[in-house]
């Protein structure tokens, strides 16, 4: 894998630190982004190819849809729903274990038992990329037979054995709600027990800050996407992290068109069709994984149960876009933007 370094003129001199940017694609479906600062480019390249390697290593473990040789996957255990457990390594029990945990805190919208409801959804949905002129939604009794099958506490694992079991033969776990954001948190921590003391991290819309900006001594500037501008690419707030995440999830992310409506991905448990409540939300708490998991679960809730949901949850803030632009915050979301010129 050929990493690009890209060097910055900012320098701080008295530490002799110069910010070096790093990007690369392929893993978790999307683009990988490092800004950091270090004494060489041969240290900060170090800095990158630990993310990267660290980060091929989650998203080999978190792969739902492919095999790879020696390595037993969160596709491996679903390929053995009803047939037996599978020996996993500790990264995938530490993560479904974290799964439980924020099925509980948000009350189950957040769900990875949801696979065979979310599996449905994908064949559908890539048809009708492939085909838009045949695209079609499936059928409202095929998506209750398969929620059917989406109780988290058919998932057993047992931690002596290493090993993980989907005790009803017909559910799938799907981790895309957790998993980019989860092993963002994991790798900004092993990188920073590397050395890198002052850096950001963007693994699509998963952005962990490391410290503040060293030479500024300010917070880190990340941008916000605007989910109405073409392909989301134009900035709609601009907001300040200092060793905290921010995760946004929004309705211009894989989605697809049929008769004229889109339809993201993100489905809500109770309709089991897509949420439509918003077109992004925006989070910022201190863990990328809970962030993550929080950016899913409050886009698939009512805007009133969601702000209650937020302001209960220490350290937490959201920014809801509503489909028609209407922007709302929680109690101190709007300490965190920077006014733009």
């Amino acid at each position: 894998m050929v990493i690009l370094i890209l060097i910055s003129l900012t320098s701080c001199k008295e530490k002799e630190l110069v910010r070096y940017e790093s990007e690369f694609i392929i893993l978790f479906d999307t683009v990988t982004r490092i800004v950091g600062f270090a004494h060489s480019k041969e240290e900060f390249k170090e800095y990158a190819q630990v993310i990267y390697d660290n980060l091929k290593e989650y998203h080999q473990l978190y792969d739902i849809y492919n095999d790879y040789e020696g390595i037993n996957n969160i596709k491996t255990i679903n390929d053995n729903a009803g047939i037996k457990p599978v020996k996993v390594d500790q990264r995938i029990i530490d993560l479904l274990k974290f799964s439980k945990e924020v099925y509980e805190k948000t009350n189950g919208e957040t769900n990875i038992a949801f696979g065979a409801v979310l599996k449905i959804w994908h064949e559908y949905r890539t048809e009708g990329i492939d085909d838009p002129d045949n695209a079609s939604l499936p059928p409202i009794e095929e998506l209750k037979k398969a929620a059917e099958h989406t109780n988290i506490e058919d998932i057993i694992i047992d931690e002596e054995e290493s090993t993980v079991f989907l005790r009803d033969p017909l559910m799938s776990l799907d981790v895309g709600a957790v998993a980019k954001g989860y092993a963002t948190e994991q790798v900004s921590k092993i990188v920073r027990e590397k050395g890198l003391t002052s850096g950001l991290l963007s693994v699509g819309g998963n952005v962990r800050a490391i410290n503040n900006n060293i030479v500024t001594g300010d917070s880190w500037n990340v941008g916000v996407q605007d989910p109405n501008s073409p392909r989301g690419q134009s900035i709609l707030k601009l907001v300040k992290i200092d060793d905290l995440s921010m995760v946004t999830s929004g309705d211009y992310e894989r989605y697809y068109v049929v008769n004229g409506e889109k339809y993201n991905h993100i489905i809500d448990k109770d309709t089991l069709y897509p949420a439509e409540y918003f077109s992004a939300i925006t989070i910022i708490c201190e863990d990328s994984g809970m962030a993550d998991a929080l950016s899913t679960a409050t886009f698939a809730m009512p805007f009133e149960e969601g702000m209650e949901f937020i302001n209960s949850l220490p350290g937490t803030e959201a920014m809801w876009v509503f489909t028609d632009g209407t922007i709302k915050y929680s109690e101190n979301f709007e300490s965190y933007i920077k006014e733009q010129s």
